[in-house]
């Protein structure tokens, strides 16, 4: 039972229930696209695909993509980057039933943003966000710190008077209708992501 729980999280309607940092908050809790936040707040943004495939659907996303029991999906990861540094790690997942018809862009994104896309398609219906802490047990947990590699050491001593439960990840997801399909997007946000807003500041300061 305890295994089993430490590959769940637990998602939550309210960002207070995660007693996230306050350097998180910020980031958590934002409108729009997160694509375009990411953009504004660094002067080079890159979308790094790891894969896109099909696989088994995390426990705790089957329920709300709406499989009546845990099953294969179409699966994207990617890493986003600011100016070189990973950010944010984002996975999505497709119901195999879904057809071309219900999200024609998705198998041809290669590199591009998933976000852009979404948010620029007026067919799409976005539900209410969802957090949640991500433990270390977590699969998504696991694979963020995979996707770090040896950074992942830089990430720990920058964040470690701030972020003292590090590798715990906080983490938001959202659910995406169009036509008859559904689509569920979780972003992981890693470590370097709170530094964007003071550099962005400083920047601001430099060019006034």
């Amino acid at each position: 039972m305890r295994v089993a729980s430490l590959r769940q999280a637990r998602w939550h309607r309210h960002v207070n229930a995660l007693a996230a940092p306050a350097a998180m908050l910020p980031w958590l809790v934002a409108g729009g696209s997160l694509t375009a936040r990411l953009m504004a707040h660094s002067a080079a943004f890159r979308v790094q695909r790891l894969h896109q495939r099909s696989a088994p659907c995390l426990a705790d996303e089957a329920g709300a993509i709406g499989m009546v029991k845990v099953g294969r999906v179409w699966e994207r990861e990617v890493l986003l980057r600011c100016d070189g540094r990973p950010v944010v790690f984002a996975h999505t997942v497709v119901p195999m039933a879904a057809n071309a018809a219900d999200w024609p862009m998705f198998s041809a994104l290669g590199e591009r943003s998933l976000g852009s896309t979404l948010f620029g398609d007026p067919r799409v219906r976005r539900g209410a966000l969802e957090f949640a802490r991500l433990r270390p047990g977590h699969p998504l947990a696991r694979r963020a710190r995979a996707a770090l590699g040896d950074a992942s050491q830089d990430a720990i001593a920058a964040v470690s008077a701030d972020f003292p439960d590090f590798p715990t990840f906080y983490a938001r997801r959202c659910l995406y209708r169009r036509h008859l399909g559904t689509l569920l997007v979780t972003e992981v946000f890693l470590p370097a992501v709170t530094g964007l807003l003071s550099q962005a500041a400083q920047l601001h300061q430099q060019r006034t």
